[in-house]
């Protein structure tokens, strides 16, 4: 016996947003001719073919908000062509295909005007589109069922379609795409919407506000919980009053001490667990703007996958609404860093190229994990391989995905479920306190997962970075991440005793460095002086070729090592903003003045040959240690993984008995 499960509805953009209407709509031409999707030969060659994939299609463009009816109905000027192959409204079959019980699809759509045309279209994995079928309103409407079958998409591929409308215009009333499913699969899931929230309670109660208010997505909600770790509390937002009404008793908040995001969501899962009524727990941060419908798509294809799966939605930048932070993310396993899959691109721009004319859209991007941005993991995941690591912050999401992909649960970051999130090209994470935090928790991801036998590039990695950091004048990064390895060492069961005390002893330890001091008034500082003017007056911010790199590299640790020039120590030698603070310019200076990447401040960096030999010799004996030892420790950490991560552990770290209500 089967039944029929709506997959995906056509939708438009809830606030009628212009600046998302390319993730909605299309009006542009799709252009291949400009996209090989693969080049060989050299490096020129590949980066200018780099370049023309990313090369804007757009025309400018744009709907007219009017035109945009309700959720699910758009008119279409007369004779105009619109697409829907984009991202929001065309079908995503290879995932369907790969992951999923059904095999076959059908889509209906329904639109008044008379001689108005539904095109049908679907592409391979090449990105080769083909078209599928063609109907004609005949009278004042008509409605459209279309057959069409997943076989074909193995390795990749879309359905989309486009409608022409008559002389008269048309309206496309609404679009569905459906499939007969097992009658097991009948009933959809619920999920527990985990949100950790630290002082942002404006932007975390309108995000509350906005769940709440969707009709069409309350039948999939359990219980929305907030995780409350600040000292500016969500429920005192002016806003909060607005998402208690509109959610009612679903909302729960729990306030605890700032375990940082690990112990929000494993607070969020632990409760879900326990309570033991929804189907999924889906984690979520607090400074996004939600697309509900993907949420209802998330659960959706949860339900009728083969195997219990985690599903994760895209990031968009809520900037740049347009733009998508990645498309899949991998853990690359000999270097062991995260990063978009390798025939993928970061930072794409939808309203600039849209997804029918990027080919390298169309290969079904297969991931190890999703960011817990937005993620739904299914209960009975969480049931089998256990809770979030304890490390506070970094890493946690993708130990995770990698710890689920081990006990044979994958992970589909889905096109059609996503948010708009804060950017974090405006973050200064890689040298400020969370240094510590990134470096130490990579190494422990690499100590529980790295399939080879000393972490492959892994220690020799953190060696050379150590290097960069102190050449470049951060002693304090590179004494947080020392500290860090010293922290490893310690052992697993180490973690969870820590976990409310670390950040204060991260912060209260880079006090005593100049480059961690950060001052929002540059005149705070001295003025830059330096006794030689630049070299023939050329630029110290010239960009270095690959010689000049490799040179600057070999030379940079020798020259930490002599006297510093006298003047420097009572005047920084230059100001350098965040986009020319790269090791190859800090190398060049005894001291500068340096700005944060997000704009509000500036710190001074000053060379200490003394802290310079000190840090050396311990980076040194350090790496020594950890090449000598990862067997062993990877030994360790994996043995204690299980209990580490269990519910049961958890419940000591948030100070609560087994069944206890707080």
């Amino acid at each position: 016996m089967t039944t029929t499960r709506l997959l995906q509805r056509q939708i438009l953009p809830i606030d009628r947003d212009t600046d998302v209407f390319a993730l909605y709509v299309d009006l542009e031409e799709a252009i291949l001719d400009a996209d090989r999707h693969d080049v060989g030969g050299n490096k020129a060659a590949k980066d200018l073919n780099n370049a023309a994939i990313r090369q804007s299609t757009s025309t400018g463009r744009k709907l007219h908000p009017e035109q945009i009816l309700s959720r699910t109905a758009l008119r279409v000027e007369p004779s105009d062509t619109l697409s829907f192959g984009t991202y929001f409204n065309a079908f995503p079959a290879s995932y369907w295909r790969r992951h999923t019980v059904v095999t076959d699809v059908s889509l209906t759509v329904k639109v008044s005007g008379r001689g108005s045309m539904v095109i049908v279209h679907k592409s391979m994995a090449k990105g080769h589109s083909q078209r599928v079928d063609t109907a004609t309103v005949e009278g004042d409407s008509g409605t459209f069922t279309f057959d069409l079958t997943l076989k074909p998409f193995v390795d990749g591929g879309w359905y989309w379609y486009d409608v022409v409308a008559g002389d008269d215009g048309c309206t496309v009333e609404s679009a569905e795409w459906t499939a007969e499913v097992p009658e097991e699969r009948a009933d959809h899931g619920t999920a527990d919407i985990c949100i950790t929230t630290m002082n942002r309670p404006d932007f975390c109660a309108k995000l509350l506000t906005q769940i709440g208010e969707d009709a069409d997505l309350a039948p999939y909600l359990d219980t929305v919980m907030v995780m409350e770790q600040g000292t500016q509390p969500v429920t005192e937002s002016a806003f909060f009053a607005g998402a208690e009404k509109v959610l009612g008793d679903r909302l729960k908040v729990i306030v605890q001490a700032n375990l940082g995001g690990s112990g929000g969501y494993a607070r969020g899962q632990l409760e879900s667990v326990r309570k033991g009524t929804a189907t999924y727990a889906l984690m979520m941060d607090d400074d996004v703007v939600c697309e509900p419908e993907g949420v209802i798509r998330a659960v959706t294809f949860g339900d009728l996958a083969k195997r219990p799966t985690i599903v994760g939605g895209h990031m968009f930048n809520i900037y740049n609404r347009t733009q998508l932070h990645s498309f899949g993310e991998i853990v690359q396993p000999w270097r062991f860093w995260w990063q978009t899959r390798l025939d993928g691109y970061s930072q794409w721009d939808f309203g600039a190229r849209n997804l029918r004319s990027s080919r390298w859209l169309h290969k079904r991007a297969d991931v190890d994990f999703n960011g817990w941005f937005m993620c739904l993991i299914p209960r009975v995941v969480l049931e089998e391989i256990g809770l979030s690591l304890p490390i506070f912050i970094k890493w946690d999401d993708s130990e995770f995905g990698l710890r689920a992909k081990d006990a044979g649960f994958p992970t589909v970051s889905f096109p059609g479920a996503a948010v708009w999130h804060v950017p974090w090209s405006d973050k200064n994470d890689g040298v400020d306190w969370q240094s510590y935090f990134h470096h130490r928790n990579r190494i422990i991801a690499a100590l529980l997962h790295s399939p080879y036998e000393r972490g492959g590039r892994m220690v020799r990695e953190s060696f050379n970075h150590q290097i960069k950091h102190l050449a470049s004048l951060q002693y304090s990064t590179a004494e947080l991440r020392h500290l860090a390895m010293e922290d490893v060492l310690a052992g697993p069961r180490a973690l969870h005793g820590e976990l409310a005390t670390k950040l204060g002893d991260v912060n209260e330890f880079r006090k005593q460095f100049s480059d961690a001091q950060l001052h929002t008034d540059r005149d705070a500082l001295p003025p830059v002086r330096r006794k030689k003017p630049p070299k023939k007056g050329k630029s110290d911010m010239d960009i270095p070729g690959r010689l000049s790199t490799l040179i600057s590299a070999g030379l940079a640790p020798i020259r930490q090592l002599r006297p510093v020039r006298e003047m420097s120590n009572d005047f920084p030698e230059a100001e350098l903003t965040a986009m020319d603070s790269a090791w190859y310019n800090l190398v060049k200076y005894d001291s500068a003045v340096v700005s944060m990447n997000d704009g509000s401040s500036v710190a001074l960096y000053k060379r200490d040959p003394a802290r310079y030999r000190d840090l050396l010799k311990r980076t040194v004996a350090i790496h020594r240690r950890f090449h000598s030892e990862w067997p062993r420790l990877a030994a360790e950490y994996r043995d204690a993984l299980r209990e580490i991560t269990s519910p049961e552990s958890w419940e000591k770290t948030f100070g609560i008995a087994p069944g206890e209500e707080k």
